[in-house]
């Protein structure tokens, strides 16, 4: 018996009037750039696929100009890393009364800031593994006495697990800060959690179901998350449902103490006692077919479609706000 094709998701008429013309922000100069263009394309062909007026923009130079006499009624933000997702763009969109997708110029700023989510975490009682800052190479052996090796090396503002390196020794940690510093001159060193990592997406203050990830990398660095097709995604993830309900529950705290807004990513890692550790918070994470935000969303029957046209109608709420 043959069965139809389930309809492609389409925008109510109203709320795409609503929404008016939706310039998808993509590109940038970080070193992000190459992912966030494939984000941004994905994210303007199933808005356009759903009905919704929007065209791409790659913001390149000043950011400033992208609010110059603007085409557009409101932005979808598809720019990963510094400039259009640690805060900067949000603040000259806030300044310019232009309703944009995600968090917000704090949440956006914090969570870029590894170092300073963590502290974050700490002082909510939050679980995020041990750490220290490193500003200088001499300060390596002084660092491998107080941490538990292996240790994870990374700097504090660059996203995509870009620049991050496992070390066990003070000669390891030496050289990885000196790669991380080239980076960023705030670099973050905390102890390696063995055992299996999760992420967490949220969508308007809701957990989609957690994903388990595994990779033959030796942790889920940037080539396991864009390029390679060895790595592994568990939905269900794995956990006994009541863990994960600890994990869902765990990575909305996280969201909700760094301020975020309507969607973004938590990554997590479970150690061999059952524990669980918050790593980070991602506030405009991939879009891209090997994304994870898309993923979970399937994985509770949301297409991606409906997935953008819901994290572009938060804006109309904001603006009300």
């Amino acid at each position: 018996m043959h069965h139809p094709e389930p309809q492609a998701y389409q925008a109510d008429p109203e709320l795409v009037r609503a929404l008016g013309r939706v310039a998808v922000f993509m590109g940038g100069n970080s070193a992000e750039r190459e992912v966030s263009l494939k984000s941004g394309k994905a994210v303007l062909a199933a808005l356009v696929s759903a009905g919704v007026d929007a065209y791409a923009v790659d913001v390149q130079g000043c950011l400033l100009r992208t609010v110059d006499n603007p085409e557009f009624d409101r932005v979808f933000i598809a720019l990963h890393g510094r400039g259009g997702e640690d805060g900067t763009l949000q603040a000259i969109l806030s300044q310019a009364g232009i309703p944009y997708t995600g968090s917000e110029m704090l949440a956006s700023a914090l969570a870029m800031d590894k170092l300073r989510t963590k502290y974050v975490f700490e002082g909510c009682g939050l679980p995020t593994p041990k750490f220290r800052t490193m500003s200088d190479v001499g300060q390596a052996d002084q660092i491998i006495g107080e941490l538990r090796v292996p240790l994870s090396v990374k700097p504090s503002r660059e996203g995509s697990s870009i620049g991050i390196r496992k070390v066990r020794t003070a000669a390891e940690l030496a050289e990885a800060y000196e790669a991380a510093a080239a980076l960023d001159n705030l670099v973050l060193v905390e102890e390696w959690i063995e055992g299996p990592e999760f992420t967490v997406s949220l969508l308007q203050d809701q957990a989609l179901p957690a994903i388990g990830l595994s990779t033959d990398h030796v942790f889920y660095d940037y080539d396991a998350k864009y390029l390679a097709d060895d790595t592994r995604y568990r939905i269900p993830c794995g956990l006994a449902p009541e863990d994960e309900v600890r994990l869902q529950h765990l990575a909305l705290d996280a969201f909700r103490v760094v301020g975020c807004r309507t969607w973004g990513r938590v990554d997590i890692m479970q150690d061999n006692d059952g524990n669980f550790w918050l790593l980070e918070v991602n506030t405009v994470p991939g879009m891209t077919d090997h994304s994870l935000v898309p993923m979970a969303a399937k994985a509770a029957g949301i297409s991606f479609e409906e997935l953008v046209v819901r994290i572009l109608r938060d804006t109309l709420e904001a603006a009300d706000a």
